[in-house]
């Protein structure tokens, strides 16, 4: 089983989604985040107090975990078994994962040059059963 090349630990600056303005009072007002725009708005000039606050630059996370799965591995999104010479020198870096309209057949050769190259696939396991398993 192939492993990623270095593990960092990934810390994230804030996890709750940013909230927009009175959608916990209106119905019509939606949950995700719209910037306000009003020329007297508390929450676009960033009173202290309104309960509401804006997304910034400063939220933005560490540009070495940026992206990176839970499994140390960056992923590359694999449409036929020509993709998967790219990930060669970089199996170590990238994992790779099966496009979602790929059928079946061309499924099973991916996974299987997959494992010839040792690249780590995400969803290697999707649609390969067949009916006489299930």
């Amino acid at each position: 089983m192939v492993t990623p090349l270095i593990r960092v630990k990934s810390v994230k600056k804030r996890t709750k989604r940013f909230q927009r303005h009175q959608s916990d009072r209106k119905i019509a007002v939606k949950e995700s985040w719209r910037r306000p725009k009003g020329i007297d708005s508390r929450v676009r000039r960033k009173f202290k107090g309104c309960g509401i606050i804006m997304p910034n630059i400063g939220y933005g996370t560490n540009k070495k975990t940026r992206h990176v799965l839970p499994n140390g591995f960056l992923k590359f999104v694999v449409s036929n078994v020509k993709d998967l010479e790219l990930l060669l020198m970089h199996n170590r870096k990238y994992c790779g994962e099966i496009a979602h309209n790929v059928s079946t057949l061309k499924r099973k050769a991916i996974v299987e040059r997959a494992r010839e190259l040792n690249i780590k696939l995400t969803n290697g396991a999707s649609r390969l059963r067949t009916e006489e398993d299930e």
